[in-house]
C-alpha cells in the first residue's frame, strides 16, 4: 500500500479499530500490530496466492493476519472499503455516486482440497467441479455485489438474490443486462422490483472472441479479477471468505485508479512513461 492509496482506506480501518477498542475488556491495551501492514499481508495473499501460513516473515505473524481478515469480513469491511472506492471512482470518471444500470454475470471455478465437499458443485454445462461466483457490477465493471455458491447451483437463482440486494442497496438502478442463461421467472423477479430486465445474446454465426455489447463490462471485471493469483481457484473454506477477497482484489483496483497508479510487472524496470503508454495501450484494447 502507497501512501496515497493508504490514506483512501485508512479511516475505514481506523473507525473499525476505535469501535472495537470501545467494547474490548482490555481496554486502554495498546494494538499489537499495525493495521497497514495487516492490510499489506492480506493484500500479499490474495496478490500472489501464497498459503496464509507461507506469508514473508516481513509481514506480522500468518495467525494474526488470517485472524485479521476473518474479523474484518464477518464485520464487513471489505463490503464498506470497496462501496466507499467504488463512488469515489464513478465520480471520478464523471459518473453519479449511485448507478442507474448493471450487468450480471457467474463464473465456475475449480475448488482446492481445502473447501468442503458440502459446498462444492458440478457445472453441467461448463462441466466444472467447484464453486461458482455470481456478480453484479455496474456500466464501468464495478463490483457492486457478489455471491459464491456451489458450482450446481443455477445461475438465474444466484442473481436473482443478488439484484435483490442490488435493488435494496442502490434503489436508483432501473435496468440490468444478463445473458441468454437467465430463466424467464429471473425476468419476472426483476420486474417486481421495478427492473428492467434485458438478454444480450451472441450474434448468431459469430466465431471467435467477440466483444458483446453491455456485457463486456462484466467480462472485463472477470479478468482484472485474474491477475489475483488467489482467485485463479477458490481457495476459501468459507464461500463469505472467497468474497471477501473478490472485493478485496476490487478494493486494491479501484485504489490504484483514484491514486492514478499502475500495476508493475515484469523483471526489467521501466520508466513511468513506458508504463503510462502501456496502460492507455491495455484500455483502448479493452475497449
Amino acid at each position: 500500500m502507497s501512501d496515497a492509496r493508504w490514506e483512501l482506506v485508512e479511516p475505514v480501518l481506523a473507525a473499525w479499530r476505535a469501535e472495537r477498542s470501545r467494547h474490548a475488556l482490555d481496554i486502554g491495551r495498546p494494538p499489537e500490530h499495525d493495521l497497514r501492514e495487516i492490510l499489506n499481508a492480506i493484500l500479499y495473499v490474495d496478490r500472489t496466492g501464497v498459503l496464509w501460513r507461507y506469508l514473508p516473515h516481513d509481514f506480522p505473524p500468518w495467525e494474526a493476519v488470517y485472524g485479521y481478515f476473518a474479523k474484518w469480513q464477518k464485520d464487513c469491511v471489505f463490503a464498506q472499503l470497496n462501496g466507499l472506492l467504488r463512488e469515489l471512482t464513478r465520480q471520478k470518471e464523471g459518473r453519479r455516486a449511485s448507478p442507474s444500470a448493471c450487468v450480471i454475470d457467474a463464473q465456475s471455478v475449480k475448488t482446492s482440497t481445502s473447501v468442503p465437499a458440502a459446498s462444492q458443485g458440478t457445472d453441467a454445462g461448463k462441466k466444472i467441479m467447484g464453486s461458482k461466483r455470481s456478480i453484479v457490477t455496474d456500466t464501468l465493471g464495478l463490483l457492486l455485489a457478489v455471491l459464491v455458491t456451489a458450482a450446481s447451483v443455477q445461475g438465474s437463482a444466484a442473481g436473482a438474490r443478488r439484484l435483490g440486494q442490488v435493488a435494496a442497496d442502490h434503489p436508483t438502478v432501473r435496468k440490468v443486462w444478463v445473458d441468454g442463461g437467465y430463466r424467464k421467472h429471473f425476468v419476472e423477479h426483476a420486474a417486481t422490483l421495478g427492473v428492467d430486465l434485458e438478454i444480450v445474446q451472441r450474434t448468431p454465426g459469430t466465431r471467435g472472441f467477440t466483444p458483446i455489447a453491455k456485457r463486456w463490462a462484466v467480462e472485463r471485471t472477470y479478468g482484472w479479477l485474474m491477475v489475483h493469483r488467489r482467485l485463479a481457484r477458490d481457495y476459501e473454506s468459507l464461500p463469505t471468505r472467497s468474497e471477501a477477497i473478490i472485493q478485496l482484489a476490487m478494493t486494491d483496483l479501484m485504489a490504484r485508479r483514484l491514486t492514478d497508479e499502475n500495476t508493475i510487472s515484469g523483471a526489467t524496470p521501466q520508466s513511468t512513461t513506458n508504463y503510462r503508454i502501456r496502460d492507455e495501450t491495455s484500455e483502448e484494447n479493452d475497449l
